[in-house]
């Protein structure tokens, strides 16, 4: 029984003089562990007579939960004193004041819709919206698509998942789907203009996923090919703020336009600088023509008694025009040194009388 004493005095000593967890769980091991001083003299209750053995099994228990509460103990202060010192160490001075931030600024694609809005609301167009996400009919049947053509195909298209009815809607690839639905809810005339997000599967200098485009519909009873022109003359003039820029059309196709062009505006390459509006050179711009008989004729409209145009470009791309932006992709990194460098002002509002660009 002395020596019982004694091993709970000296293990209650090594508990206390542990500085650290580590040291902490050595004194355990030695202690408590397989191998222990207190495993070991319970190993030789085997060799003792019943009384003898009652006895001596009570006090090892006892010297064993001592020994034990007094390691749950120690670790316990030891935490709380790590605690501590890592407060303490890590202690924030809530009365310094706050670092200087510098001032936020607004997106391009953010200061270049707003600059085509104002345009074109100038022109008397109404804004016009609709879902990202749209059915067969309104992305592609309604705008006289044929069931061949190479955007119904997974390789250009993002398709949700098939739906109990066997259908499958779609990202939209493109907002003219705004235009089907403006028609379907009201009577020409109609002028609106339709901005948004779209999605086609490809990346890379010059295409994302997903982009933004822009699209212009006029529909009535006597809007001609001239009118287009005009429009987008107006346009082009305003938006890159250059007089008397040349344009042209060229033939082109597009499923909901007969006839469809391509817009050329003139302009420079020379010096590796590029200048709207002066030189020998074109550049693209844009897609056009006159609205199809048979979206007309999907909306409800008579084409003999209607007809109107329509046009439509990407928003990212004539934004990479108008302020040298060379690639594509970097308008979705959020890179804050670009943001600041290509960034427009809180208070640059454009205005066609005050100015669209900085």
């Amino acid at each position: 029984m002395e020596d019982l004493e004694t091993l709970r005095a000296e293990l209650m000593s090594a508990v206390e003089a542990a500085s650290d967890p580590a040291a902490l769980e050595e004194v355990r091991v030695s202690a408590l562990g397989k191998k222990g001083r207190v495993t070991a003299l319970m190993k030789a209750l085997g060799g003792m007579d019943p009384e003898q053995r009652k006895a001596f099994g009570q006090e090892m228990n006892r010297v064993k939960a001592a020994v034990a509460e007094a390691i749950d103990q120690r670790r316990a202060a030891l935490e709380a004193a790590a605690l501590d010192a890592r407060l303490e160490r890590e202690r924030i001075d809530v009365t310094l004041p706050v670092r200087p931030e510098s001032t936020g600024s607004i997106h391009p694609i953010s200061q270049t819709w707003d600059e085509v809005v104002a345009i074109f609301a100038q022109m008397g167009f109404a804004i016009a919206e609709g879902p990202d996400i749209e059915d067969d009919f309104h992305n592609f049947t309604a705008l006289n698509f044929p069931p061949d053509h190479p955007a119904r195909e997974m390789h250009d298209t993002f398709f949700l998942p098939e739906r109990a009815d066997g259908t499958r809607h779609v990202l939209r690839t493109h907002t003219s789907p705004v235009q089907i639905r403006t028609l379907l809810g009201q009577k020409p005339p109609v002028r609106v203009l339709a901005p948004g997000r779209t999605y086609r599967s490809d990346s890379d200098m010059t295409h994302t996923p997903m982009f933004h485009q822009f699209e212009g519909l006029v529909i009535d009873q006597s809007t001609h090919m001239g009118h287009l022109k005009g429009c987008l003359q107006e346009f082009v003039e305003a938006y890159f703020e250059v007089d008397n820029v040349p344009m042209r059309f060229r033939p082109s196709f597009f499923p909901f336009t007969e006839p469809s062009a391509e817009v050329d505006i003139g302009c420079s390459r020379k010096g590796g600088e590029l200048r709207i509006g002066a030189g020998d050179d074109w550049l693209e711009i844009l897609g056009c023509g006159m609205v199809h008989p048979n979206v007309l004729r999907a909306c409800g409209l008579d084409p003999a008694e209607y007809q109107g145009f329509a046009f439509g470009m990407g928003l990212e791309r004539i934004a990479m025009l108008k302020y040298g932006i060379p690639d594509l992709r970097t308008f979705f990194e959020s890179d804050l040194r670009w943001l600041r460098h290509y960034g427009f002002g809180a208070l640059d509002v454009p205005t066609l009388h005050g100015g669209l660009g900085r």
